[in-house]
């Protein structure tokens, strides 16, 4: 019997051990929805403080806001994990696919009144508008999350190890796109006439319209994943990963999992700690730092600022255009070099930090951004080929939402102590860049603490 992968040509043979290799077309397509989830995570992040600042948030107040995010994820991906790992829902598209349709539903919802925060009534920097602002983020990271685990999980699932480097990188690679059309889209919007200024406390319809459209690219591509892929059912799963079929109805103890996580499981752990604290204040404090620093302003109200926020979407695109080139490079570099491009990748984004801090001029800005998608397409890239190549099939899922902790509690960490580090420099959202760019480079050194394997 041929148990069909996706609706092309490709067919797999369950009388067979060891996971088959896939067509490119279908790897693609498991990758395609993430297109539409990275574009709806992109314009939370890249817009998320200018909104809270335009609603009247005070500055060292953001990261308040910016622990709802990780903290969402922290919780919801292990759930979803868990769940989907015992999931057999074939009129539903599966083990994963269940979960995207849900997530991406209520992210679509959320997407559309986030950026109407500051038009409800409530008034500039009530606490009416920033409690529903922080609300709608909580959620649409929720949704976000529920989403965007599927398809991290579906590599894990379907594609083998010499295959999966190549299909994270297609990952990395959709990812990036749909954080370009994210980040420039107000930009272009402004470009096209569309208001960037708005009466004070209102965001302007440049982020508005942005938000519309991402929801339905959000729409769209993750229907053609959920129409176009097929999962493996329990018993082929089982037979291609050399487990039974009882392995992941029982046990799944978080506590135990942890327990017996292989070795790279912490190491690469240890390595996503420093990068996602420096680009948890890459989110939190860019728009601010570009305004300081080249459009001498910190009026959140002013066209300056609107204007330093618009160009951070540019400049956003252009970070993501390079790891977008950059993951096509590491997903053709061999095994054996893979903590190299790791560690190499990472200080140049280390370099790229660090820059922003002395730069004033808008058009230089896109160099350091370019160092920083090296970094960023690294980070997308190597974390779960390393995990997962060490990963038997047994519990797949929820492995794979407990290492979402090494995303999330990092941006919980960073958060929490920018109430401290953001005063003792100053005030200063341009230092926070210094900062960041050194806790990077800590995470490049400590790559070469991996010690990869291959079996669980």
């Amino acid at each position: 019997m041929a148990d069909v992968v996706s609706k092309d040509t490709t067919t797999v043979d369950s009388t067979k051990t060891g996971l088959p290799k896939l067509s490119a077309s279908t790897i693609w397509m498991i990758n395609f929805g993430y297109l539409g989830v990275q574009t709806a995570f992109t314009l939370q992040s890249s817009q998320m403080s200018r909104i809270f600042q335009t609603i009247g948030a005070d500055p060292n107040s953001l990261g308040w806001f910016f622990i709802l995010p990780p903290l969402a994820g922290l919780i919801v991906q292990p759930i979803v994990g868990y769940y989907s790992d015992r999931t057999w829902a074939p009129k539903l598209g599966g083990r994963r696919l269940p979960y995207l349709a849900l997530g991406a539903l209520v992210a679509v919802i959320v997407m559309c009144l986030l950026p109407n925060s500051g038009s409800l009534g409530f008034g500039y920097a009530s606490l009416a508008a920033l409690l529903f602002g922080a609300i709608t983020v909580a959620f649409l990271d929720l949704s976000s999350n529920v989403a965007m685990q599927p398809f991290k999980m579906m590599v894990g699932d379907m594609v083998n190890d010499d295959q999966k480097s190549y299909a994270y990188g297609i990952q990395s690679f959709m990812s990036n796109v749909g954080a370009v059309l994210a980040a420039i889209l107000p930009f272009l919007f402004a470009y096209f006439g569309l208001k960037n200024v708005a009466a004070k406390g209102v965001v302007p319809d440049t982020v508005k319209v942005a938000f519309y459209v991402g929801a339905a690219l959000l729409i769209v591509t993750s229907l053609l994943t959920i129409f176009r892929v097929h999962e493996y059912d329990p018993e082929t799963y089982a037979k291609y990963h050399g487990i039974t079929k009882e392995d992941n109805s029982q046990g799944g103890n978080w506590w135990t999992l942890l327990k017996t996580a292989p070795k790279v499981f912490w190491t690469v752990t240890l390595v996503q700690f420093f990068c996602w604290i420096a680009f948890q204040y890459l989110w939190t404090y860019s728009a601010g730092a570009i305004a300081s620093n080249v459009w001498n302003t910190t009026n959140a109200a002013s066209a300056g600022y609107q204007a330093a926020g618009n160009w951070y979407g540019v400049l956003a695109a252009v970070q993501s255009i390079a790891a977008v080139v950059w993951s096509y490079v590491l997903a053709k570099l061999p095994n054996s070099v893979h903590k190299l491009g790791y560690a190499g990748s990472l200080g140049l984004g280390a370099l790229g930090f660090i820059s922003v801090f002395f730069i004033h001029n808008q058009y230089a800005l896109i160099g350091s951004f370019i160092l920083v998608g090296i970094a960023w397409a690294a980070m997308n890239t190597y974390p779960l080929t390393m995990v997962t190549n060490a990963l038997s099939g047994a519990h797949m899922g929820t492995y794979l939402g407990l290492f979402n902790g090494s995303i999330c509690l990092p941006q919980i960490v960073a958060s929490l102590a920018s109430f401290a580090l953001f005063p003792m420099l100053g005030n200063s959202q341009a230092t926070m860049f210094l900062l960041a760019g050194v806790i990077m480079a800590i995470g490049a050194f400590s790559v070469f603490s991996i010690k990869e394997t291959y079996k669980a």
